[in-house]
Order: structure tokens, then C-alpha cells, then sequence
């Protein structure tokens, strides 16, 4: 019995053991099955995302094609006329190979030469290459004209947006990739388009017509070049397909760099105050790095295209000679005809030689052109209404009704906002950093709309937004903090905007605003050239030009931003008075930090977080001990 009973636990541990080993058998193979299906998911993850990216690759390069097509065809009287010169250029080029095999036919043997045949060979031959002279000169106009054109529509298509950009785009978009969109990107499409004008369209029209020219001497050899020419389009479109990610990501890094050396050259100063060279320079090499890598291998690439089709055309050469030899040695083919379907073959492959070379330089055309259409393609400022009412002769009265307005949208910033000004009053805007001060500026001039509520001017309270931009800005008289100068003379940025004002009213200005006394000291006065931004001019002398230039036409309303932040105490007294003259009558918006600058406000305006927290005169909001007072006291402790 115990033998039995032996033998049954064994029996059963090795059926449990079989099904134990069968279980981690089916398991084994069921986690193998799992691993190689998480390997083919992921396998076809990486092939769609690859598919998905080379067709949208392929959809945005068809997309820039359509739309360079559409400034084409303004111009499309020039291109029918080079397509039309590159016909009869091809056509003349392709008649002197012929007229030369028959000069070489007409010398039979030594000493028998028919002469006056080669010598109206040669006649016609100096007609020929004259019409093709001249029609490659007139295709290669038409083609300046065509590129240079197009080039000009879309550049001035491109400034226009941008002076029509929202200030919350310009704000996010570094200056450095706007001004290298407008310039390099579009020098470089320039140079694509040119180039394929010039030989896309002449290798094309060679193409075709020195197959009929081949297919008139023989058919057979014909076949040949026909056969194996082919070869280089293959090697074109490989590379073309792989160049054009890589000319993308090289004008992205090339734009980065122009920002980058833009925000530099602007504030040197301030990166050698704060020791920031080393830290400036090892990301310039970074970025450079990057560009370096790009174009390496762009440049790479696309040199691979000549080297490649030159092989294809050079075996399509051998391959003719050969044939053609065989066909002379038997009397099918005269030596004249051979000469004349040996230079037909190097003419035939030239052309795949120069369009791969064109599809390659398109790319990098392309590239750049879609760069261009992104930035004219921005969205713009919100429209002006049809029916946009001019506004004239302001009486200054300004009223916010519950205004709302925020930069971000989940990060509100005015809430609510309520104001009501009087014509003719003196409103100071006070608060923290970042309270809203400037912001209720930019509403004001509708730099920025309002997200919900309404801004309305004038004793009808019309709405600034069926108002047209123009006239609503220039009842406004505005000074900054940050000075803003041309390149140009002192007169000249002083009479901004106001072309026809006299040199008198100009001088008159400047002494109004104290600025008459340092201009006279510079070395040719009013007509002194100053550079970009004021040039050697010190921040004072620039703002006093700022102010000048507003005191020159004064408006019925003025925005004096931190105006005279720059301004020693002396002058800005003398400005003060100025101010005051200035302001007689007029409404004024003065934003100030300086709170001694603002004592004869009509009405103070204290605001943080974007709310009106306390409002009155200086008088009354000292009495109140609140926010205001505690600024002030802060100021003038002593």
C-alpha cells in the first residue's frame, strides 16, 4: 500500500511538474509572442510617423509651390517670353551641331575639299550662333525680370504684414528671425528661383529637342542614350527628397543666430556690465554648431548630386561613342553624323546634369519661401469696420466701461476696469510694477484690444474700435520711457509725421522743450545726421528729442509714459513747465513713479493688480494713509 501510495504522489508531482513546465512553457511563449508584437507596434509607430512626416513634408512643398505660383503669375508675359527664347535658344544650339557634321562630311579624302560648300556652311553657322547669342540674352532679361519682380511682391507682401503684425506676435517673435526672413530667406529664394528659370526651363525645352534631333540621324543609338540617361533623374530625386528637411532646419538655425547677434550688437553694454561674454559666446557656439551641422550636411548632400549624374552622363557618352563606332565601321553611319550624335549626347545629358543641380538649389529655395509665406501668413491685426469712423477734432473725454484684458488668456490681468475722464483733465496712473500702468496705455491706442468691455472717446463715446486706427492715433500725442530715433537729422526725426511743418515751428518746439540749446552745439545743428536709435546722442538729449517732436503738433489728447525718466532735475523743472503749458487744456495720461512729477494731477489713478484700488488728488489721497500715501512717504522719508 505504501508503495502504491509512493507511487501515486510521484505520479502526481510529475503531472504537476508537467503541467508547471507546460504553464511556463505557454507563458514563456505567450511573453515571447507579447515582445515581438511590442517590437512590430513600435516598428509600425516609428514607419507612420516617418510616413507621416515625409507627407507633410511633401504637402508643404506643394502648398509654397502654389503659392510662389501665384505671384508668378503677375508676371507670366515674361515667362511666356523666356520659355519662347530658350525654345529658339536650344533649337539654334542644336542646329550647329548638324551644320558641323556636314562641314566634316564635305572633306572626303586629302586634298579634296569642297570649299564653297564649308564656306556656306560657315555662313550659316555665324547666323545661327548670332540668334542664339541674342535669344539667351533676351530669356536670361526675362528671367531677371520674372525672378526680381516676383522677388519684390513678396518682400514688400512680407513688410506690409508686418507693419500690420499684432504687437502680442511681434512681442513673442525675436527681431533677429523676422529681419532674416525678410532678408536672407528671401535672397536665397532669389537665387533658387533665378536659377531655375534660367536652366530648368532651357534644360527641359534641350531635352526634348535633342531627342527629335537624335531620333532624325538613328534610331538605335537614340535608344541607348534614352535607356540609360534616365539613371541620373533617380540619383536627383534622392537626393532632393533628403535635402529639404535639412535646408529647412538650416535657415531655422541661421534665423536663431540672427537673433541672437541682433540682441547683442543692441546690448553689448549691458552683457559687459553683468560679465555675461563667456556665457553669450558659448551659446552663439552652440547655435553656430548647429548651423554648421545643418549646412554640412545640406552642402554634402546636394555636392553629391553632380558627381553622380556626371558619372550617368559620362557612361551614356561612352556608351554612343561605342555604338556609333560600330555603326561607322560598317557603313551605317557617317563620320560627320557621328560627330554630330556625340556632341547631341553630351548636349542631351548636360541638361539632367544642370536640373538635378536645380532641384537641389529649389530646395533650399523652398525652404526659404515657405519661411516667408509663414511670416505673410501671420494672422494681423483684428480689421478695421467697413464703415470705421474717422475721428476728428477729440474733445478729450475718455470713459473704460467694465474693461477686461489679459496678455495670456488664463493669467488675467485688468478685470473689470471702470474710468471716466473729463476733457481737458490731468490723470496720473500710479502703482507696483506690473499693476497695468503701460498696459491701459496700449488700450488706449488700441495697440491691444480689449478682451470684453469697451474704450470709447470723444462726447459721443464712440467706441475705439469703430474707429479707424489712423485718425484714433493721431489725437494722441505719446512719449515714451524707451526713445525711439531714425537714422536721419535732427529735424527730421523731430518733424515725424508731420512732413510740412516749417523750419521755424520746428526751432520753436525745440525751445519749448529745452532742446534748442544742445542741437545749436552739434555740428550742424537742426540738419545734423544722427544714426540708428540717436547714435552718440546721451538718453536725455534723445527723449528731449521725443518730446520735441510731440510738442511740435500738439493733439487734444497726450500719453506721457515715464517721459522725463532720463532727464536731470534741472531740465526736467524746465520741463515740467512745458508740460504744464503743453497740457493747458488738453487730457493727459501721465504714468510716473517719481510722484513729485504728478502732485498737480487733476485726478491719481493707483492701481495694482490691474484694479483701481484708490482714486482722487494728491491732496486727498495723503489725508486717506492707504496705498498712495505709503508710496509717497516711501519716496520722501526724510
Amino acid at each position: 500500500m505504501a508503495s502504491k501510495k509512493m507511487k501515486n504522489a510521484n505520479n502526481k508531482n510529475s503531472n504537476n511538474e508537467k503541467n508547471f513546465n507546460s504553464k511556463n512553457s505557454n507563458s514563456n511563449k505567450s511573453s515571447n509572442e507579447n515582445a515581438s508584437n511590442s517590437k512590430d507596434i513600435h516598428s509600425n509607430a516609428v514607419n507612420n510617423e516617418e510616413n507621416n512626416e515625409n507627407n507633410e513634408t511633401t504637402i508643404k512643398r506643394s502648398e509654397t509651390i502654389k503659392k510662389v505660383w501665384r505671384y508668378l503669375k503677375n508676371y507670366r508675359i515674361f515667362l511666356i517670353l523666356s520659355m519662347a527664347f530658350a525654345v529658339i535658344t536650344v533649337l539654334m544650339q542644336l542646329t550647329i551641331p548638324i551644320l558641323t557634321g556636314d562641314a566634316i562630311d564635305q572633306i572626303v579624302a586629302a586634298g579634296k575639299v569642297d570649299f564653297n560648300a564649308l564656306k556656306e556652311i560657315f555662313k550659316q553657322m555665324a547666323v545661327v550662333i548670332a540668334i542664339a547669342a541674342a535669344s539667351q540674352w533676351l530669356m536670361n532679361v526675362c528671367n531677371n525680370k520674372l525672378t526680381y519682380s516676383t522677388v519684390k511682391d513678396v518682400r514688400e507682401k512680407a513688410f506690409e504684414r508686418l507693419e500690420h503684425l499684432p504687437l502680442n506676435k511681434i512681442d513673442r517673435t525675436g527681431s533677429g528671425d523676422i529681419v532674416s526672413r525678410i532678408i536672407a530667406d528671401v535672397d536665397q529664394f532669389a537665387d533658387g528661383l533665378l536659377m531655375g528659370f534660367t536652366q530648368f526651363f532651357t534644360g527641359i525645352v534641350t531635352i526634348i529637342a535633342t531627342l527629335v534631333f537624335m531620333l532624325r540621324v538613328n534610331l538605335v543609338i537614340t535608344i541607348v542614350v534614352v535607356v540609360i540617361t534616365p539613371l541620373s533623374l533617380f540619383v536627383a530625386a534622392f537626393i532632393a527628397k533628403h535635402t529639404y528637411d535639412m535646408f529647412q532646419a538650416q535657415s531655422e538655425a541661421r534665423a536663431e543666430q540672427t537673433v541672437l547677434i541682433d540682441e547683442m550688437v543692441g546690448n553689448q553694454k549691458v552683457v559687459t556690465a553683468f560679465g555675461q561674454e563667456d556665457e553669450t559666446l558659448l551659446k552663439f557656439d552652440e547655435i553656430n554648431a548647429r548651423l554648421e551641422d545643418c549646412s554640412m550636411k545640406a552642402v554634402f548632400y546636394s555636392s553629391i548630386t553632380n558627381p553622380g549624374t556626371r558619372f550617368v552622363n559620362n557612361v551614356v557618352y561612352a556608351a554612343v561613342g561605342l555604338v556609333g563606332a560600330l555603326y561607322a565601321v560598317h557603313g551605317g553611319i557617317t563620320v560627320g553624323n557621328l560627330t554630330c550624335f556625340l556632341s547631341y549626347a553630351n548636349q542631351y545629358t548636360k541638361p539632367f546634369n544642370e536640373i538635378s543641380g536645380v532641384i537641389t538649389e529649389l530646395q533650399n529655395a523652398l525652404a526659404c519661401a515657405n519661411r516667408i509665406f509663414e511670416l505673410i501668413e501671420w494672422e494681423q491685426e483684428v480689421k478695421e469696420d467697413s464703415d470705421a469712423v474717422v475721428l476728428e477734432n477729440a474733445d478729450g473725454r475718455v470713459t473704460l466701461s467694465n474693461v477686461d484684458f489679459s496678455y495670456i488668456p488664463d493669467k488675467p490681468l485688468i478685470t473689470d476696469f471702470n474710468l471716466n475722464v473729463k476733457a481737458g483733465q490731468r490723470v496720473a496712473i500710479v502703482g507696483p510694477t506690473g499693476c497695468g500702468k503701460t498696459t491701459l496705455i496700449n488700450l488706449l491706442m488700441r495697440f491691444y484690444d480689449v478682451n470684453d468691455g469697451a474704450i470709447k472717446v470723444g462726447k459721443d463715446e464712440i467706441d475705439i474700435r469703430h474707429l479707424t486706427r489712423h485718425s484714433l492715433r493721431l489725437n494722441y500725442g505719446m512719449v515714451l520711457q524707451e526713445t525711439w530715433l531714425r537714422a536721419g537729422t535732427i529735424a527730421d526725426n523731430i518733424s515725424m509725421g508731420h512732413p510740412d511743418v516749417t523750419r521755424d515751428e520746428i526751432v520753436a518746439a525745440a525751445k519749448a522743450t529745452h532742446a534748442h540749446s544742445f542741437i545749436r552745439r552739434l555740428p550742424n545743428g537742426y540738419d545734423t545726421v544722427i544714426g540708428e536709435d540717436g547714435g552718440s546722442l546721451s538718453q536725455g538729449q534723445k527723449q528731449l528729442l521725443c518730446i520735441t517732436r510731440v510738442m511740435l503738433k500738439l493733439p487734444p489728447m497726450l500719453i506721457l509714459d515715464e517721459a522725463t525718466s532720463s532727464i536731470d532735475t534741472r531740465t526736467e523743472l524746465r520741463i515740467q513747465r512745458a508740460f504744464a503749458k503743453m497740457m493747458a487744456g488738453r487730457t493727459s495720461f501721465i504714468v510716473a513713479h517719481r510722484l513729485s512729477t504728478i502732485e498737480e494731477a487733476d485726478v491719481i489713478l493707483v492701481m495694482k493688480d490691474g484694479n483701481i484700488i484708490e482714486q482722487g488728488n494728491h491732496d486727498e489721497l495723503v489725508k486717506a494713509n492707504g496705498f498712495y500715501a505709503n508710496l509717497y512717504k516711501s519716496q520722501f522719508a526724510g
